[in-house]
């Protein structure tokens, strides 16, 4: 049977800052629990900024983003001070990251300089700024894959739930094959016999549904951590040009 073009309402999430408002919260379970949410989905990023800007091994920088993760949850009380008025929340990130290291290593080197050259020294990266912007666009380029990835979760999720699989079917040949794995787009001649439609038509339609509700899907991950409308369209077009400068194709394809 064929499709119509018919799209859904869907409401932009009201809450910003969702995640991070509950890790905020005075109760130091459910503010645990949803800043470690929040910062396991993004660990990737914390690690390849550990390794790209300060040259660690994979294995250390795993190490020190787990570190990072449950110090600063339990001790430090980073979702207290991930004020919306303050900027953005990757950016806190990457400071507080950073400073964690640091005082990482020192305190290691204040313990074992003179027997344990297993530990780097953090003095040998007193300028963090002075690393090439390419290493300091690891951690964004890694972020902005975990959003999109996150995003493709959510709607193949509500697609499954609603039993539209045509819907999911149509922008996974037509969009993410293409991107993802560099394959000529599914033929609409072919969807249109797979899926009962009645017209190349229904496919385009049914492809403007299906980048609509992806496009619901991505905003709606990137207003967890962003601090309003304004911020989430700012954060989004900030993505797709970290992307672009990291010659992401699937990214950019995604945001289209």
């Amino acid at each position: 049977m064929g499709r119509d073009s018919t799209t859904p309402a869907e409401t932009f999430p009201a809450t910003h800052w969702s995640e991070i408002g509950r890790a905020g919260a005075a109760d130091a379970e459910c503010r645990s629990k949803a800043l470690d949410a929040l910062l396991r989905r993004y660990s990737s990023a914390l690690r390849h900024h550990l390794v790209a800007r300060l040259r660690l091994s994979p294995q250390k920088a795993e190490d020190l983003a787990q570190g990072f993760i449950a110090d600063r949850i339990l001790e430090h009380d980073l979702a207290k001070r991930a004020d919306a008025r303050r900027g953005r929340f990757r950016a806190l990130l990457k400071t507080s990251l950073e400073n964690y290291v640091r005082s990482h290593f020192r305190r290691a080197s204040a313990k074992k300089r003179s027997s344990d050259k297993a530990f780097v020294n953090i003095d040998e990266y007193p300028d963090l700024a002075a690393v090439s912007d390419d290493a300091g666009r690891a951690m964004d380029v890694a972020w902005a894959r975990g959003v999109i990835e996150e995003a493709l979760r959510r709607m193949r999720k509500q697609c499954a739930d609603s039993e539209d699989h045509v819907l999911w079917d149509v922008f996974e040949e037509r969009i993410l094959k293409p991107a993802l794995e560099n394959a000529p787009p599914g033929p609409y001649a072919e969807l249109v016999r797979r899926h009962g439609f009645r017209s190349p038509t229904q496919v385009s339609s049914a492809l403007i549904k299906a980048r609509a509700a992806y496009a619901v899907c991505l905003r709606s991950v990137v207003a967890e951590y962003a601090r309003s409308e304004e911020d989430v369209a700012e954060e989004i077009a900030d993505l797709r040009e970290i992307l672009s400068r990291g010659r992401e194709i699937a990214g950019e394809t995604a945001y289209r």
